[in-house]
């Protein structure tokens, strides 16, 4: 039984950083939701691969650096922090890519994966990033 607690230790922490992380891909999710013109939730429950690809790139773009942020903060707060300019920079990689490709959503609603695969590897890509500045 001791041996049980001894791995247990590191439990609470475990539970805490895992509750933040969740809180935030969903406060992610719902800002992304949110900022972009076509209806994510709508297409992919119509089937529509695009939408599931442009908005399964931008989660992935947003947990890299979350990943991160919970490995190398210092404490909850830091983490939070630090996740948030997460969230905000990937929320600003697609708004982004809205001026340079100013009809995204209109193609993504319309069925086409070649701008629905740029904006999952473009969020992928910042999320890279993203990531790799938050190891200071």
């Amino acid at each position: 039984m001791n041996e049980a607690a001894t791995y247990l230790v590191g439990l609470p922490a475990f539970l805490a950083y895992f509750g933040v992380g969740v809180a935030l891909l969903a406060l992610f999710a719902f800002i992304y939701i949110l900022v972009t013109p076509h209806d994510e939730w709508q297409l992919i429950k119509s089937n529509q691969p695009s939408a599931a690809i442009a908005f399964s790139g931008s989660l992935l773009g947003f947990v890299l650096p979350l990943y991160s942020a919970i490995s190398h903060s210092v404490d909850l707060i830091d983490c939070a922090m630090w996740g948030g300019i997460a969230l905000l920079i990937q929320v600003l990689t697609f708004l982004f890519i809205r001026l340079i490709l100013r009809d995204v959503s209109t193609r993504i609603s319309n069925g086409e994966l070649a701008s629905a695969i740029l904006v999952a590897a473009l969020s992928v890509a910042v999320g890279v990033i993203n990531a790799a500045s938050m190891t200071y």
